[in-house]
Parts: structure tokens; C-alpha cells; sequence
């Protein structure tokens, strides 16, 4: 048997532990069969669990553009539409989220709160790896709550280092990795990541090449491509047309693309009808 394949829990006896292996030594230990809650993308499971997906980051020419849809869902619930994944840190970061935004809004109080503290204390910017490391600490400290399967958050965190800006993501054990040209999370993320990378290898134009209207296009298209596939990530109703949010970090600033414009670029780019 291959060893990473896992019997089926729905009958017949439980897989060996293997010594070291985590997810075995996290199902020997829970109460139920895991994984029993519900996922970070949506899935089946607790219908009291709030998720939120689909998000990205990329750079372009002027820094690096974050996206995020606006649906929460409980399992097959959708609970909100209007939910904002992509948070400010300091004014010189952002969090993009994905799984369970009560935890990911605390954890991103907390780490603004924590850079601001820092400054007024020493009188210095804390450093990159400083930011890193504190989230680092704030997803360790959720693991209980990501094991119950009600709590798991796996952010990206895109940084100014210097004069240029970096994308880093996470897992729910506070691991972290640099993507390099891009980062992506959530239920909606495998379609994203896979056009990402067919366009920045053999696209036109590589990613970092893009213009910020470019970029915001690109970003729009990719949000709307994530909702056609993943029920979990919200798409741009006709009824009532709610747009994602996107922040754009450079070296030098951070904005917020207004509502209007994503609006003009939907109905004249993204939503044409042939």
C-alpha cells in the first residue's frame, strides 16, 4: 500500500499510526474521525463553521496585487457575501485570508496591533522577518482550533522588504514560504494557480511585466474564472452586484481600487456576452 494513501473511515478498521507522520498523530488524538469539522475550502461539516475563500497575490510592474472574493460559507450555506479578505497591517503589509474569518480577523487585529506597538516602543520598524515570525506565533496558537476543524486559517501576507515587496503563505501550523512570482489560497485556488503559472512561464507578457490596469484586469478575470468552478467563491451578482476587494502594495504605497472601477472593467471586460 502506498503510504500515503489513507483508508476510508466510513467502515472497516483505522490505518496504523506511522511514527512522526502529524496528520496520523492529529487523528489518533481527536475525538472524532479526522478530518470531521469543516474544511478550509467550504466543505462538508459543521453547519455553525463560517469559511471564506478564494484569494490571491501576484506582482506586476508597480509591486504586488492582492484579490479576494466576498462569500463566507457554513457547508452548503452561503452566510455572507460582503465579507472583506484582504486586511491592511499598518499600512505597510496586507493579510489576505482564507478559512475561518473570526480567526483570521483576530489574528490580524492582533498583528497590526503588535507592529504599531513595536514602533511607539523602540522607535523602530520592526523588521520583515519580525512580521513573519509574530504570525508565525498566532497560527501555532490556533492549532487547537484548526485540529477541531472549526477554527484553521491559511494566510497569505504580502510585506514591503526595502524597496521592493514580498508574497508569503502559510500553513495552518505557522510554516511559511515565499511565492516567489505568486501565491494563492482557498477552495477556488487550484483553477487560479494553474493559469497563474501557464502565463507568467509562456504568456505574452510575464506577470511582473504587467501594467496596474493589466494587473487589475488579469485579477478580475481570475476571481470570475475561481467562482464559475468552486461554489465556495463568490461571483458578481446581477441583482445585486457585489465586487471583490483588491489592494495594490508598492514600495512606496498601498491602495484600495475603488468599487467604480471594478464595476466598469466587469461590465466591459469581464462580463461580456458573446
Amino acid at each position: 500500500m502506498n503510504p500515503f494513501e489513507r483508508a476510508s473511515f466510513s467502515g472497516g478498521a483505522s490505518p496504523t499510526p506511522r511514527p512522526g507522520y502529524l496528520p496520523d498523530l492529529l487523528r489518533s488524538h481527536s475525538p472524532e474521525p479526522f478530518p470531521s469539522g469543516p474544511s478550509l475550502t467550504g466543505g462538508s461539516g459543521l453547519a455553525g463553521a463560517i469559511h471564506g475563500t478564494t484569494i490571491l497575490a501576484f506582482h506586476f510592474s508597480e509591486g504586488v496585487l492582492v484579490a479576494g472574493d466576498r462569500r463566507a460559507t457554513a457547508s452548503n450555506r452561503i452566510m455572507s457575501n460582503r465579507v472583506d479578505k484582504i486586511l491592511e497591517i499598518d499600512g505597510s503589509a496586507l493579510l489576505a485570508i482564507s478559512g475561518s474569518p473570526a480567526m483570521a480577523l483576530e489574528m490580524g487585529r492582533i498583528l497590526d496591533h503588535s507592529l504599531k506597538f513595536y514602533r511607539r516602543s523602540q522607535l523602530a520598524e520592526i523588521s520583515l522577518e519580525g512580521k513573519l515570525r509574530i504570525l508565525a506565533q498566532l497560527l501555532k496558537d490556533n492549532l487547537p482550533m484548526a485540529v477541531e476543524g472549526i477554527g484553521a486559517v491559511a494566510p497569505l501576507f504580502i510585506a514591503r522588504d526595502g524597496e521592493t515587496v514580498r508574497i508569503y503563505f502559510y500553513d495552518i501550523l505557522g510554516a511559511h514560504f515565499e511565492g516567489v512570482e505568486f501565491s494563492v489560497g482557498g477552495s477556488g485556488s487550484p483553477e487560479v494557480q494553474g493559469i497563474l503559472r501557464f502565463l507568467d512561464r509562456w504568456g505574452e507578457k510575464s506577470l511582473r511585466s504587467l501594467t496596474r490596469d493589466e494587473a487589475l484586469l488579469l485579477s478580475l478575470r481570475l476571481l470570475e474564472t475561481a467562482s464559475y468552478f468552486d461554489s465556495a467563491t463568490g461571483g458578481v451578482g446581477g441583482q445585486d452586484p457585489i465586487y471583490p476587494v483588491i489592494r495594490i502594495l508598492t514600495p512606496h504605497s498601498l491602495d484600495t481600487v475603488a468599487d467604480e472601477q471594478i464595476a466598469a472593467l466587469y461590465r466591459s471586460e469581464v462580463m461580456r456576452v458573446r
